[in-house]
């Protein structure tokens, strides 16, 4: 029960869960690797980020987790079953969870998905919504330019506008009511991305959605923390740890602030 729940991602947006998890669970402890290195998985093959998500795992099993939560929707769309089949521990996506949140919210049944290349490319988002109600509307579209925005922190300013603008563009000619930010990077632009679509459009981060249903796992289990003292977690990252703890800081506000944290760059996600 005080074991970690591990969480990774590509890089920084798998933060947007850490931040529900440490809303919903503050009791438990999260351990977190953003491969800052190599990010963004979205233009990879899908067999280099199969290969990078086994990495990681590997890496993150040393530490004897409950769970694993693949917070990057990219390798939930390429590698969630594939690691199911090789550890022990329940492993959560963030795809199932962002189809259920979209469902509930729609009204007119048109829903909108942008994503990294490889999610869209995928289709994960349409047969995942479309499994749960078979007559949805789904309207698909690419964004590679946002994720390399929010790595570099670059979360408000007249370039995010454009960029956002221009990516959206394809996005116009559609009725849509509601918007899956089908990558764990984009709740950091939602400000901007909730100006171009218009505040009638519901914005759908999978995060929320993603943290209850860790949380339902882990009670199911009788796995819940029972702490008394306040866990201590844990980030890694392969890249600019500079940059990746000012983001995650920034990002994660008062939940990190008073709590004890170690840093680290351990030595994969370096090719």
């Amino acid at each position: 029960m005080q074991q970690p729940i591990a969480i990774l991602d590509s890089g920084v947006g798998g933060l947007t869960v850490v931040k529900e998890v440490l809303r919903q669970l503050p009791m438990e402890k999260v351990l977190y690797f953003g491969d800052t290195a190599r990010a963004p998985y979205g233009p990879r093959p899908a067999e280099e980020v199969m290969r990078f998500t086994r990495e990681i795992v590997d890496y993150l099993i040393q530490y004897q987790p409950k769970m694993i939560v693949i917070a990057c929707n990219t390798a939930t769309a390429v590698a969630l079953e594939d690691i199911r089949s090789r550890v022990n521990v329940p492993v959560v996506g963030v795809i199932h969870p962002g189809a259920r949140a979209a469902l509930g919210r729609t009204q007119n049944g048109m829903i909108g998905v942008i994503g990294t290349e490889g999610t869209i490319r995928s289709g994960a988002y349409e047969l995942a919504l479309k499994q749960l109600s078979p007559h949805v509307r789904v309207v698909s579209l690419a964004c590679p330019a946002f994720v390399p925005l929010v790595e570099m922190g670059n979360f408000r300013s007249p370039e995010t506008q454009a960029t956002v603008e221009q990516g959206l563009s394809g996005l116009r000619p559609y009725p849509f009511d509601t918007l899956i930010l089908g990558c764990t990077h984009y709740p950091f632009l939602a400000e901007t991305i909730s100006e171009v679509t218009g505040q009638q459009v519901a914005l759908i981060s999978s995060a929320d959605e993603t943290a209850r249903e860790i949380s339902t796992i882990l009670h199911d289990q009788n796995k819940l923390a029972r702490n008394v003292e306040q866990p201590i977690h844990q980030f890694c990252c392969s890249g600019d740890s500079r940059l990746f703890k000012q983001i995650a800081l920034q990002w994660l506000g008062e939940q990190i602030a008073l709590s004890p944290v170690i840093w680290q760059v351990p030595r994969i996600g370096m090719t």
